[in-house]
């Protein structure tokens, strides 16, 4: 196998989770007030995606405007790093991740998740309308998908893959004519396969969601309320909320007003502040939710589904080759271990989350910025701590890798991966020092000329795979010696902490109640004999 086939070997595979999709064949809504398959600008036939979105904008005429104006077109967040109050700018194509790295020289790889057509290059046009993409959120065929490579574009004529096996394109006619509101599987087309396949980067995202159970999911559990993204994350003007650049750690409007429009990206904003019952475990579960998010004994592993979550990415270890071909190895799940082109990974189920107190507000490395190669590099972290009103003890997955630094200038590279027939980008060549070379000048930043690796992490907050009530954490598995929550410092938590003084008040006060009770009984029985006749 050679690197350029093993390159496509590897796109092959994504492609299995991309056209997943293809069975979940939608029906019309009987609620809709408006049969798309009626509409004479629809029944055109349509050579591309950017001719679709132009017959959307004739009935839809600000929709275009809106989405210019989002996250999901932009990848840019104007964001005030909560530790500095430095102004920054974030987003995808901003920041660097501990996954593939970073968007710069690899865009046309990794903007098909771009809410748009065409995003081949920095010289994208954002501005042009067309370019929007209306089919990836409302096709509610299960038809429609970008393919891997193309900027965020379908197939738009059949082709062969590496097998041998043909990929039809998508029927831009049919699927114009039968869109819809968005559902798990369009939102999921995109988030559950972040970090370029199925369920890799968040944990609590995957495609077990499209169908799962209540056991899953009690929201979107088929079983359970069956609900779609959007019923959470409620758009205005094409502006979703629940970023983790700017995360709700805490609803204080609570439940709102009936029938008000409002963003419920928390479980306080409709379950509120006291969602137990009024008893005596009740109400001493209340009086958790001023310091722990629901999310903390809800969740009590992600990556719940049947679908394994990357937990590691060492990109040190790779480059290697048998025999002068790229390789993969399997674990014993399945799961690659070792990618010639990647590195080497780890994967998890049922993972245990990790525990930390945050705000919501994200702290971010920035591109350029000094880093201490001595220790593990926060990638991201999350403000917040005990005597933070506005914090609450979250779970997060926490992601491990090892990625290229500049060991002169101590900063985080830019590394240039995909590229079909040229031998700088690393998936063809397998040549580190090529592959620096040409992220870094297209970043438009200095590059030493030298290489080595430094440990990051990368803190990615739990919000999905809710669990029944039923299944939720029990007051011991945080209240011991080496409960979930043994790492938080900076607060005396009963059954975790050991505290001389206290402690021996603690009994003394237990043995002085038992004393009285003990007493009180005795008193009781002598009295009792002394009134009888």
């Amino acid at each position: 196998m050679t690197f350029a086939m093993a390159g496509r070997a590897a796109l092959a595979a994504s492609l299995v989770f991309l056209f997943a999709f293809t069975a979940l064949a939608g029906s019309k809504d009987p609620n809709a007030t408006a049969d798309h398959s009626k509409f004479e600008a629809l029944k055109q036939p349509f050579a591309s995606g950017p001719e679709v979105t132009k017959a959307c904008l004739t009935c839809h005429t600000e929709a275009a405007h809106q989405v210019m104006d989002t996250i999901h077109w932009t990848w840019d967040y104007k964001h005030t790093d909560p530790a500095s109050g430095e102004e920054q700018h974030l987003g995808k194509k901003n920041v660097l991740n501990s996954f593939c790295g970073n968007i710069a020289s690899n865009e046309p790889r990794c903007t098909s998740c771009h809410a748009g057509y065409g995003w081949d290059s920095p010289n994208f046009d954002f501005a042009k309308q067309e370019n929007v993409d209306c089919l990836v959120c409302h096709d509610t065929t299960g038809t429609y998908s970008k393919y891997p490579t193309k900027a965020g574009h379908p197939l738009y004529e059949p082709l062969t893959t590496p097998e041998g096996k043909t990929v039809n394109p998508p029927d831009l006619n049919k699927i114009a004519q039968n869109v819809g509101d968005s559902g798990r599987e369009n939102c999921g087309a995109c988030h559950f396969s972040g970090g370029g396949a199925d369920g890799v980067k968040h944990g609590d995202l995957d495609s077990s969601l499209i169908k799962g159970d209540k056991h899953l999911d009690v929201h979107m559990g088929m079983d359970g309320e069956n609900m779609g993204c959007a019923a959470c994350h409620r758009a205005s003007a094409h502006k979703w909320p629940g970023s983790r650049y700017d995360s709700l750690a805490a609803d204080a409007k609570g439940t709102g007003k009936p029938g008000e429009q409002r963003a419920v990206a928390s479980c306080q904003s409709c379950h509120g502040d006291t969602p137990h019952p009024v008893s005596i475990d009740g109400l001493k579960l209340n009086d958790h939710t001023d310091r722990i998010a629901c999310q903390t004994c809800h969740i009590p592993e992600f990556a719940r589904g049947g679908v394994a979550t990357k937990t590691l990415w060492d990109w040190s270890t790779a480059g290697k080759t048998k025999d002068g071909k790229a390789f993969t190895e399997l674990d014993e799940h399945g799961h690659p271990k070792y990618m010639s082109i990647k590195g080497s990974f780890e994967h998890g189920e049922n993972v245990t989350p990790e525990y930390a107190f945050t705000n919501g507000k994200v702290i971010y490395s920035q591109v350029g910025q000094k880093i201490d190669p001595s220790k593990p590099v926060s990638i991201n972290a999350f403000a917040g701590s005990h005597d933070d009103p506005e914090s609450r003890i979250w779970p997060f997955k926490l992601m491990r890798g090892k990625q290229a630094y500049d060991p002169v200038q101590n900063i985080l590279v830019f590394n240039h991966v995909y590229g079909p027939g040229d031998d700088s980008a690393f998936w063809t060549g397998l040549d580190w020092n090529k592959s620096i070379a040409a992220g870094m000048k297209a970043a438009g930043m200095d590059w030493s000329g030298k290489y080595d690796f430094v440990e990051t992490e990368m803190w990615w907050p739990i919000a999905h795979m809710v669990a029944p009530a039923e299944e939720a954490l029990a007051c011991d598995d945080c209240h011991a010696k080496d409960g979930r929550l043994a790492k938080l410092a900076g607060f005396y938590m009963p059954g975790r902490d050991s505290t001389g003084w206290l402690d021996f008040l603690g009994l003394l006060a237990l043995a002085v109640a038992a004393v009285g009770v003990v007493g009180h009984g005795l008193l009781r029985i002598v009295f009792v004999k002394r009134t009888s006749p």
